[in-house]
């Protein structure tokens, strides 16, 4: 399954909010949306319910405007987007500043606590932990797990330590021990194979848009999965920061055509405050 078949049209339509309707105080027609979507190969129909998933789940609000329905973004999705654009533009891909510092976190939970145990690595996964130990866990800097492990119910059970590695610790080999570093690997090598043709070649205009929002949906997919490991004490061809450039070069590349078509193709109205 490629990069491109594998996007959930929740992943495509954050992207495109944040992309176009993200810090602008305006409304989406959701007739412009099912165009665009339908662009992107997704039906009207599950373009029609992730619109409506989204607005039950608190991310999207709808604005009537006479006949036509409006969508615009919330509180809660707002912050979703602010975030995934600082993982984007800020944080980025590799890791030059590391401190030394790692966060160690320790639980113990009741055998018969399966799911809770199941809920716990997965969070503690996306938050960039890898298993250093069966009940021990770790993630470089300071990662702030407090409400994370508040919402599952499981602060009695869980402890959080700073910590530095003793000077004879070979870190690297840690790294390799802890962490699918060959599955991470596969992906940016996987990303810079599908879009690095882009950064020569332009699509035709009106496709420009919908071929942007693939790209930044399918990069924010791959560094939310990093756990922003120290590129010191990674492999020296690591291929994050390939990938990274061929990110920015291809987007940048795409925008003025992209731009153009989302004039054209995109009913906007200003944003009425919420009652």
């Amino acid at each position: 399954m490629t990069g491109e078949e594998s996007l959930r049209p929740q992943s495509l339509m954050l992207t495109f909010l944040g992309d176009q309707v993200l810090g602008r105080e305006v409304c989406v027609y959701s007739g412009s949306v099912i165009d665009v979507f339908a662009r992107a190969g997704i039906g009207e129909q599950a373009t029609r319910s992730t619109l409506t998933r989204m607005v039950n789940r608190g991310l999207l609000r709808r604005q009537r405007e006479g006949r036509r329905m409006y969508f615009g973004l919330t509180e809660r999705s707002e912050a979703v987007l602010r975030d995934g654009e600082r993982r984007i533009w800020q944080t980025g891909a590799v890791n030059r500043q590391w401190d030394g510092t790692w966060t160690l976190l320790g639980f113990s939970l009741p055998e018969s606590w399966q799911r809770q145990r199941h809920d716990l690595r997965s969070q503690l996964t996306w938050s960039g932990f890898g298993p250093l130990f069966n009940g021990l866990w770790i993630a470089p800097g300071e990662v702030d797990v407090s409400v994370l492990v508040a919402e599952l119910g499981l602060s009695a059970h869980v402890k959080v330590f700073r910590a530095h590695a003793d000077a004879g610790m070979d870190i690297g080999q840690m790294i390799e021990e802890t962490w699918e570093l060959s599955d991470l690997a596969g992906r940016y090598e996987a990303f810079v194979r599908r879009w690095q043709s882009w950064e020569e070649e332009l699509p035709q205009a009106d496709d420009a848009l919908v071929l942007r929002l693939r790209l930044a949906a399918e990069w924010l997919r791959i560094v939310r999965r990093d756990p922003r490991l120290p590129v010191k004490h990674l492999p020296d061809d690591w291929p994050a920061e390939q990938a990274e450039k061929t990110f920015r070069a291809v987007h940048e590349r795409l925008a003025p055509l992209a731009r153009d078509a989302s004039e054209r193709l995109l009913d906007l109205v200003p944003a009425r405050p919420q009652a």
